[in-house]
């Protein structure tokens, strides 16, 4: 889906109009960190990982943002926040070239 509305965004004029990010909000991370204490992506939603989508956002001029919550779960209760892990999980982001960051404090 964030691909199909990159493209969206790209065809319809609305990128030549200033809109340039696409921002994936919650629950956008499986229910817990790998074993390093990254987030994930989950694999079912984004198969080739985030890193592979904000390269095909960027292929086309667009920007990729990324929510987190500064809490030891997101908004949804269902993902890992990043008490604890900021850097690590400021890293990753800057790892997958997110643009924005959208940031919940709890």
């Amino acid at each position: 889906m964030i691909r199909e509305t990159a493209d969206a965004m790209v065809s319809s004029g609305l990128s030549a109009l200033g809109y340039q990010y696409i921002n994936i909000d919650d629950c956008w991370a499986e229910a817990n960190r790998d074993a390093k204490g990254n987030l994930v992506p989950k694999a079912a939603t984004f198969p080739s990982g985030m890193k592979a989508l904000a390269d095909y956002v960027h292929s086309k001029g667009l920007k990729l943002g990324i929510y987190s919550d500064a809490g030891d779960r997101t908004c949804s209760k269902t993902m890992p926040g990043s008490l604890g892990h900021e850097v690590q999980d400021a890293r990753t982001f800057a790892s997958w070239k997110s643009h924005k960051h959208k940031g919940r404090l709890n």
